[in-house]
């Protein structure tokens, strides 16, 4: 089979690889109809995460066709469309049974980590039981790529983390992918009042269509425009969705009383919390991994048309031009990319 493997800090090519098989009983393997990149990926491609060596396959979002199955595997099908989950899931440790899947001791953030990955014709995905979803024929597959991570991450570590309420305030700072995908979640609570932040005003028009009430560019006045929207209270939810110091800066300082801060960006150098200001307000600050606990459910709400996912992949490239959707979602900005597709089929 030809996959994308990352050859070092900066670089991926399409290469041939052997096609994955079946390894132990809990295995299935998948044939690719559609994968995503996500910011992780970048973070890999930049040497960001030195555990994962160059002549890895990456990737861990996308949507296929069961090809072969472990004998062990009772609930999906031969020839059967499925969802990839971002995380595997043995369903049986310690940390799966507190619905901590990103801890999984045999699971977890393994495609396109610790394993081959999904940016590949074919994947191997470990504990297909709870790591592959039936995708309903009413869905479109290319769009689905945003459920494998996108929008659980969004909706868990985000909108239930920071514990979005009927009739509450809601900021998100960062309107990529994730924020938007927090944005179209937190409505599903029916807050009163939902705003995005971001440096771009072009995500910033789109999050508006999205259903934002109102939107504010990240610039030095954005914390007080930020505080006027709630009349000097601040906000009862505030999102986190960038991993830079300043967007966790500003969090603190528009997180109403009683308020919850989510963290949702990976962060990758030391951020200041400010308790001198924040000890007294009665705030609590979540942070998390995505356990995709919620997938199904989400899947659900896209099939009972409860949530539109259709917006999120703005853009998708045939696999012969993989390293072409890479430099697209690197200069995202410039080519009003959120998710980027790789074609299949």
């Amino acid at each position: 089979m030809q996959a994308l493997v990352y050859t070092g800090p900066g670089t991926v090519e399409v290469l041939d690889r052997p096609k994955p098989t079946v390894q132990v009983p809990t295995d299935a393997v998948v044939r690719l109809l559609h994968a995503s990149i996500c910011g992780t990926d970048l973070h890999i491609l930049k040497g960001d995460v030195p555990s994962i060596e160059p002549g890895r396959v990456l990737g861990h979002e996308g949507v296929g066709v069961v090809e072969s199955l472990g004998s062990a595997v009772h609930t999906l099908q031969l020839g059967q469309r499925v969802l990839i989950s971002c995380m595997t899931s043995c369903g049986a440790c310690r940390f799966c049974q507190r619905g901590l899947a990103a801890h999984c001791i045999t699971g977890g953030w393994t495609l396109g980590n610790k394993i081959d990955g999904t940016q590949a014709e074919y994947v191997r995905v470990p504990h297909a039981t709870l790591s592959l979803h039936p995708l309903p024929d009413s869905i479109d597959a290319r769009a689905a790529v945003a459920v494998s991570d996108a929008f659980p991450t969004g909706l868990e570590c985000g909108v239930l983390s920071a514990g979005v309420q009927l009739g509450g305030s809601v900021a998100i700072v960062g309107a990529g992918p994730v924020g938007m995908a927090a944005l179209l979640t937190a409505r599903l609570y029916t807050p009163s009042l939902i705003v995005m932040v971001d440096l771009d005003e072009g995500r910033l028009a789109t999050a508006h269509s999205l259903g934002a009430h109102a939107t504010v560019v990240s610039s030095p006045d954005a914390e007080q425009k930020l505080m006027d929207l709630t009349g000097g209270q601040g906000f009862d939810s505030v999102i986190e969705a960038v991993g830079i110091p300043a967007t966790f800066e500003l969090c603190q300082k528009v997180v109403a009383v009683g308020g919850r801060i989510a963290n949702v960006g990976v962060h990758g150098t030391k951020v200041d919390l400010h308790l001198e200001r924040l000890w007294e307000r009665n705030i609590s600050i979540h942070m998390s991994l995505v356990n995709a606990t919620t997938t199904s459910r989400l899947l659900r709400l896209v099939e009972s048309n409860m949530l539109d996912i259709s917006s999120l992949v703005t853009h998708h490239f045939p696999f012969t031009e993989a390293p072409k959707a890479y430099e697209t979602f690197q200069a995202a900005s410039q080519h009003k990319a959120l998710k980027v597709a790789i074609d299949f089929t």
